[in-house]
C-alpha cells in the first residue's frame, strides 16, 4: 500500500524559491548548496571524483585497518551468520525495494521481461515483509505488479521524460518519503540471494543513519530459474538447486566489469538526509546518477557509507539459459539515447562536489567483508589512525595517530595493523585486494566520455516525427510556446498537464536556454529558427514592443503545424488547467474555430471587436482554417500590434461586421465559423474577479470552470506572484520536479531564506 498523501507545502514557501527577477538560468535552480558554475577545463577534477564512486580498493601493504567489532559485543544468537545469511531480530525493519522496470512486450516472449520478472520474484522471495514499488507508466508494468501479487505495486506520481522513462532525482525522493524503516533502490533485472537480507538487518546495528551500496555481478550465462516465488532454483536438467551452488557458479562466472553502471543503494529512513544539497535530474538508466549519489553521500559526510559489493550476492543476468532461447532480445538504438546520456554528463558537472577538487571531496568508503567466518568493516587511511565514532547517533570521524590502547578499545573499531600475524586473516584479506580490481574500468570510460560535458544538446527529432510521436489518436496535439522568462510557469503548466495524464503537448523554444532547458527536463520540444533575439526577462508583457515580437511567431507555428495535419490546441503557459478541455473543444466539430473571449463584462456580447483572445483557442486542420491562418498571418506581419487584434479583424471583420449574435462569427472567404467560448468554462484573468478570490480553486471550480487565464495583469513578477500565492501551483523550481501529494513540506528545500 501506498502512503497517504501528506500535507502540500504551501504557497508562500513556493514563492521564497521562485526566480522572480533573475534572469541567470543555472543559479536559480541549485538550492540551498549552490554551486559556481564549473570550467570544463577542470574535468580531471570530475573524473577523479568519480573514482571516488568506483572505490578501487587499495592494497593492504603499509596499511591500517580498522574492523568492525560490534558483532563480538552482541548475543551469540544475534550474530550474521555466513551459512544461513539471516539475523533472527524480534523488531526487523520494515523493507520497501524500488526499482523502474523497462517497458517490454508483452504479447510475445521478451527478455527484458524474463529478467525482470524473475528479479521482483528472488526480492519477493527474501521475506514475506518485503514489499516492491515499481516506478512506470506503461501497461506491461502495471502488468508485471498484477502478475506477482499485492506485494508488488507501481507507482506513476513521480516525473517522466516525455518519453515515459522516469526521472532519478523524483525515484529518489519518493524512496526517501515512502513510510518504510529500509529503502532499497536497485536496478530492475537485478537479482538478490538470501544474505542481501541479514546484510541489512546488520546494517541496523550500527544505530545512526548509513548508506550501503553494491555493484552486482554480471553473469553472461545463467542457466538457472527461480521456481515461484519460493527459494528454490532449478537447474537446466531439472534438478533442484541450494542457494549456496548458485553462490557457487556467481564467484566461478561473474564479474563487475561488463554489468555499466548497475549499482544497488540501501539506507535508513527517517533519520538524516542522504547527502547535502539537491538531486539534478538525471534521466534514469542514461548514465552516472548512481556513481553522482554515491559520491555526494561521501561527500556530505553525513551518513556512514560502505561498500558491501564483495559479501551481497546480487547478479545481472545477460542470458537466461535454455528456458528463454526464443525470446526477444534487447532493441533500441544507440544514437537515439546520445541526448540523455549527454544530459546527465552535463548535469553532473554542474552539480554537487564534482565540479570541485578531488582532495576535498574524495573519500574512500568502508568495504563490508567476510574472513574466518565472520563479517566486518574495514577501511584503509594512509598515515594516520582514523576511527567513527557515534555520540548520539551522529556519526563523526577522528584522525589521531596517538590514541591509547583504551581510547581504541573504546571505537567502534577494532584496529588491526600490518603487524597482525594471523596468516589466516592476511590470506583472507589479500584475496579481496584480487578481487577488488573490477571497479578500474569505469574510470577509463568516464576518461573517454569527457567530451559529453562540453556537447551541445538537441533532440534527434524533427518536427514532424515529434508531432508523430506525441499526437493523440485524433491528431490533435496542445502546443505552448515559451521563452526563457517564463520557464517555471512553463513547468507548472507542464505538471498541470501532466498531474491530468495530457501527454499530447509540446513546446515550442523561443530561445537556445529554454531549449536547452526544455531537453534537461525530458519534455517534447523544438525550437522555432525564426524566434526573435534579445527577448526581455522581464518586460516582455501585453502592451510591450517584445510582446508583439513574440506574438506574431506563435500563429506561424500554428499554421506551420496545421499544414502537416494536426488540430492544434493553442494554450499560453500562464492558462492553468483544472481539467482537460480538448474532449470538450472536439464535440465543436468540423468547420469552426472556437477560441477564449477576452470581454470582462459579465453581461453582454462575448464577440465583441477584439475579444478574441490569441491564448487560448483550438484550430482544426482542415483547408477553411488552413486559409484563414495564412490571412492571419499575413495581416499581422503588416501591423504594428500584437497578433491578437489581426486574428479578430480577419476573421470576425473590422469593427466586427461578420458577428454573428452575441458569442459567433464567420469569415466570409472561407465560411470559417468562430465561436467564443463560455467564459464560465473558459473565463479570462478579468472575470468576475476570479483571482482576487480567497480560494480561487474553489471559486472557479463552482463555476465549472476547465481553465483559468492569468491574463490582465501588467508584469511577469506580477503575474508569477498572482499565480503562486493563488494556490494554483504545480511545481517546485529548487528542486526542478512536479509537486506531488506525497512530497513532504520539509523535503523542499528552498533557495532565499
Amino acid at each position: 500500500m501506498l502512503v497517504p498523501p501528506a500535507t502540500a507545502p504551501t504557497t508562500n514557501d513556493t514563492l521564497r524559491h521562485l526566480s522572480l527577477s533573475l534572469p541567470s538560468a543555472p543559479s536559480r535552480l541549485r538550492g540551498r548548496h549552490r554551486r559556481p558554475r564549473p570550467n570544463f577545463t577542470g574535468m580531471p577534477f570530475l573524473l577523479g571524483g568519480f573514482g571516488c564512486v568506483c572505490i578501487i580498493f587499495f592494497s593492504l601493504t603499509g596499511s591500517i585497518y580498522f574492523v568492525l567489532n560490534q558483532l563480538q559485543q552482541q548475543p551469540e544468537d544475534r550474530q550474521l551468520h555466513p551459512d544461513d545469511g539471516s539475523l533472527n531480530l524480534p523488531d526487523s525493519p520494515s523493507i520497501v525495494i524500488f526499482a523502474a522496470p523497462r517497458r517490454f512486450s508483452t504479447d510475445k516472449p521478451d527478455l527484458v521481461g524474463a529478467r525482470q520478472d524473475m528479479a521482483v520474484r528472488s526480492w519477493l522471495a527474501l521475506s514475506p515483509d518485503v514489499s516492491v514499488v515499481l516506478f512506470g507508466q506503461h501497461p506491461s508494468i502495471f502488468a508485471l505488479a498484477r502478475s506477482l501479487g499485492p506485494r508488488v505495486t507501481v507507482e506513476s506520481a513521480i516525473d517522466f521524460t516525455f518519453m515515459g522513462t522516469p526521472f532519478f532525482h523524483s525515484m529518489v525522493s519518493r524512496s526517501q518519503a515512502f513510510n518504510s524503516g529500509i529503502s532499497v533502490l536497485i536496478d530492475p533485472e537485478t537479482i538478490l540471494l538470501p544474505d542481501f537480507l541479514g546484510i541489512l538487518h546488520y546494517s541496523q546495528n550500527l544505530n545512526h543513519g548509513w548508506f550501503l551500496f553494491a555493484k552486482p555481478h554480471c553473469v553472461l550465462h545463467f542457466p538457472f530459474q527461480l521456481l515461484g516465488t519460493g527459494k528454490h532454483w532449478l537447474q537446466e536438467d531439472g534438478e533442484v538447486i541450494e542457494v549456496e551452488k548458485l553462490q557457487e557458479h556467481l564467484i566461478q562466472k561473474g564479474n563487475w566489469s561488463t554489468c555499466g553502471e548497475r549499482l544497488l543503494m540501501a539506507w535508513n529512513n527517517g533519520v538524516r538526509p542522504l547527502h547535502a544539497g539537491i538531486v539534478p535530474p538525471f534521466v534514469y538508466g542514461e548514465g552516472l546518477h548512481n556513481e553522482w549519489l554515491v559520491n555526494e553521500v561521501l561527500a556530505s559526510d553525513l551518513r556512514f557509507a560502505f561498500d558491501s559489493s564483495l559479501v551481497l550476492s546480487s547478479l545481472y543476468p545477460q542470458s537466461l539459459g535454455q528456458w528463454f532461447s526464443n525470446f526477444s532480445k534487447d532493441a533500441g538504438s544507440a544514437d537515439e539515447l546520445v541526448w540523455r546520456h549527454r544530459g546527465n554528463y552535463q548535469l553532473s558537472a554542474l552539480y554537487g562536489s564534482f565540479s570541485f577538487q578531488q582532495s576535498k571531496f574524495c573519500k574512500n568508503p568502508s568495504k563490508l567483508v567476510r574472513c574466518l567466518g565472520k563479517y566486518y568493516l574495514i577501511n584503509r587511511v594512509e598515515d594516520d589512525v582514523s576511527s567513527l565514532q557515534v555520540s548520539d547517533g551522529i556519526a563523526t570521524y577522528s584522525t589521531d595517530p596517538h590514541l591509547s590502547s583504551r581510547e581504541q578499545k573504546s571505537h567502534m573499531f577494532t584496529i588491526f595493523s600490518r603487524s597482525q600475524r594471523d596468516k589466516k586473516w592476511k590470506a583472507c584479506v589479500n584475496n579481496i585486494d584480487a578481487l577488488d580490481l573490477s571497479y578500474q574500468p569505469i574510470v577509463k570510460k568516464l576518461n573517454e566520455d569527457n567530451s559529453e560535458v562540453s556537447s551541445a544538446l538537441s533532440l534527434p527529432f524533427s518536427i514532424e516525427l515529434l508531432l508523430r510521436i506525441i499526437a493523440d489518436k485524433d491528431k490533435s496535439i496542445v502546443l505552448a510556446i515559451a521563452g526563457n522568462n517564463y520557464r517555471d510557469m512553463l513547468m507548472n503548466w507542464v505538471c498541470r498537464l501532466q498531474h491530468l495524464a495530457v501527454k499530447n503537448f509540446v513546446i515550442c523554444a523561443l530561445d537556445s536556454e529554454i531549449y536547452h532547458f526544455s531537453i534537461l527536463q525530458g519534455l517534447p520540444v523544438f525550437k522555432n529558427p525564426q524566434a526573435p533575439t534579445n527577448i526581455s526577462f522581464n518586460d516582455c508583457h501585453f502592451g510591450t514592443e517584445c510582446f508583439r515580437r513574440v506574438t506574431k511567431v506563435k500563429s506561424r507555428i500554428v499554421l506551420q503545424i496545421l499544414k502537416l495535419g494536426y488540430n492544434v490546441l493553442m494554450s499560453d503557459v500562464d492558462v492553468y488547467w483544472f481539467n482537460n478541455p480538448l474532449p470538450f473543444l472536439v464535440s465543436f466539430g468540423p468547420g469552426t474555430l472556437v477560441a477564449q473571449s477576452d470581454e470582462y463584462n459579465e453581461t453582454g456580447p462575448i464577440n465583441l471587436p477584439r475579444r478574441l483572445n490569441s491564448g487560448f483557442y483550438f484550430a482544426r486542420s482542415e483547408m477553411s482554417t488552413i486559409a484563414a491562418f495564412e490571412m492571419v498571418v499575413k495581416h499581422a506581419s503588416a501591423s504594428g500590434l500584437s497578433e491578437q487584434p489581426s486574428f479578430y479583424d480577419v476573421l470576425c471583420g473590422e469593427g466586427g461586421v461578420n458577428r454573428m449574435g452575441d458569442d459567433k462569427c464567420q469569415e466570409p472567404n472561407t465560411n470559417l465559423t468562430v465561436i467564443f467560448l463560455d467564459r464560465n468554462l473558459f473565463p479570462n484573468g478579468a472575470y468576475r474577479g476570479l483571482w482576487e478570490k480567497h480560494d480561487v480553486r474553489s471559486s472557479c471550480m463552482k463555476l465549472g470552470c476547465l481553465i483559468l487565464h492569468n491574463n490582465w495583469i501588467s508584469g511577469r513578477k506580477k503575474k508569477l506572484e498572482r499565480q503562486v500565492f493563488s494556490g494554483l501551483w504545480d511545481y517546485d523550481p529548487s528542486l526542478r520536479m512536479c509537486l506531488q501529494k506525497w512530497q513532504i513540506p520539509n523535503q523542499l528545500i528552498f533557495l532565499d531564506h
